[in-house]
């Protein structure tokens, strides 16, 4: 719970009302599981880097199945054009072809995806509209997908031990809609490191790359066991960690804490909030006070108005 309102703390439990908070995107179509993890070995990759049409089939779909079933970070299919346009951006993983409906109108972001996959060496295949929705797990592809490598998990303990950290821990965020626009806004509140629980919690799925418009990529993620554990491990190493509670009586923006040192936001699930473990584990609880009708907001929202208070209060300190 990330917002509250004068007068009535109790009234919600989550960072958005229950029922409220849908996310940003329609889900996977076809798999609503994680994204696959590990580290694939090999790959294609084409020399030309020209438009393909036909050419060899990707994996097949029982394929793509058995890799989403690792419990990793997954990331290794990129749906929509902003998002495969970062992937060649960033360069930090290999990327082993790019699938492009062979009828798509003309545009800027679609000459950038062919222009970096020919500077790359990375094949683009022309396919029919009818193929490429057969490939796609989202419903909003924009005619253009990618297979990469999946996403590198990051250090836990080199997160937590950087003396400028700013984290944030997310405590059961299952939508992909929503995971998706807390790390766009965690790119651009310069956030060092997200934290995301192995289980019980969506990983990147394709939904997740596209809502996020190629933050995935500037990102550093990290999976840990339990988020209560994380939560200890943090305060051991001196990091500030806040969650957001509606119910909280202290305000997000009368924390002089947040002005230096190492500090980790804490976000709850939407509609249930922080777990109870982590809520007991936190060194702080704190609202984001309300002046309308509703008494909650949405777990993203939430997040932006958190991240960039914490941006403010740094800059305020250093300024």
């Amino acid at each position: 719970m990330a917002a509250r309102k004068p007068g009535k703390p109790g009234r919600a439990k989550g960072p958005g009302a229950k029922g409220s908070g849908r996310g940003t995107g329609k889900g996977d179509r076809k798999a609503r599981s994680p994204g696959p993890g590990g580290t694939a070995k090999g790959g294609r990759r084409s020399g030309s880097g020209g438009a393909v049409r036909g050419g060899a089939p990707g994996p097949s779909a029982p394929d793509r199945r058995r890799r989403r079933s690792n419990r990793g970070l997954g990331g290794d299919q990129v749906e929509g054009r902003q998002a495969v346009r970062e992937l060649l951006l960033a360069g930090r993983r290999r990327v082993d072809e790019v699938l492009m409906i062979d009828d798509l109108a003309g545009a800027d972001v679609l000459e950038d995806i062919q222009q970096l996959s020919q500077e790359l060496g990375v094949g683009v295949r022309r396919v029919s509209r009818r193929h490429l929705e057969g490939e796609a797990l989202t419903e909003s592809h924009q005619g253009v997908i990618a297979r990469a490598a999946p996403l590198a998990e990051a250090d836990f303990d080199r997160l937590a031990d950087d003396p400028r950290a700013f984290l944030l821990v997310l405590d059961g965020i299952t939508d992909p809609g929503n995971l998706g626009a807390i790390l766009r806004t965690a790119e651009c509140a310069g956030v060092t490191g997200v934290v995301l629980g192995r289980h019980r919690s969506v990983h990147i799925t394709p939904t997740v790359t596209k809502a996020a418009a190629g933050a995935v990529e500037h990102v550093p993620l990290t999976l840990v066991g339990g988020i209560p554990t994380a939560l200890s491990q943090l305060g051991e190493r001196g990091v500030l960690t806040v969650g957001l509670d509606g119910g909280s009586p202290r305000s997000i923006f009368d924390l002089p804490e947040l002005s230096s040192g190492p500090v980790a936001l804490v976000l709850g699930a939407e509609g249930a909030g922080l777990s109870r473990l982590a809520r007991q584990r936190v060194d702080v609880l704190a609202s984001i006070p309300l002046a309308g009708e509703l008494n909650s907001l949405n777990v993203g929202t939430a997040t932006a108005v958190a991240c960039f208070e914490v941006v403010r209060a740094r800059g305020r300190s250093t300024g």
